[in-house]
């Protein structure tokens, strides 16, 4: 990764973590790596209300169990484009209601016009 690249990478997590998850508890207690977010499913509604609000997309939204990796649903299951909020509102709806007490994390799709503001 090039230093353009990792500068990009940066500025979109520092826009995730000021504007997307302010005021929510990273549940990642160590288990995965520490630059990703996991959030109980009460978190997780509230930062898809925020992705929405934003345009952001996901690529892929990941429930773990326990801290063991469970499955990974992808945008392109449902629909092809990763900001369509009606596929990760299905696809998180479909887990939620599974019954498991899973960990979710996501990867985003944070546009570049989103990080010059």
């Amino acid at each position: 990764m090039n230093d353009e690249e990792q500068a990009l990478r940066l500025k979109r997590k520092d826009f995730l973590e000021k504007n997307i998850f302010k005021w929510l508890e990273n549940i990642n207690n160590g288990f995965d790596s520490e630059s990703i977010f996991y959030f109980t499913a009460v978190d997780f509604e509230i930062v898809l209300d925020r992705i929405e609000k934003y345009g952001i997309g996901i690529f892929g939204i990941e429930p773990w169990l326990n801290g063991k990796f469970y499955d990974v649903l992808s945008y392109k299951d449902f629909s092809r484009d990763p900001a369509d909020s009606k596929w990760y509102r299905k696809a998180f709806l479909s887990l939620k209601t599974n019954g498991s007490k899973f960990q979710y994390a996501a990867s985003y799709d944070v546009p570049e016009k989103l990080l010059s503001q």
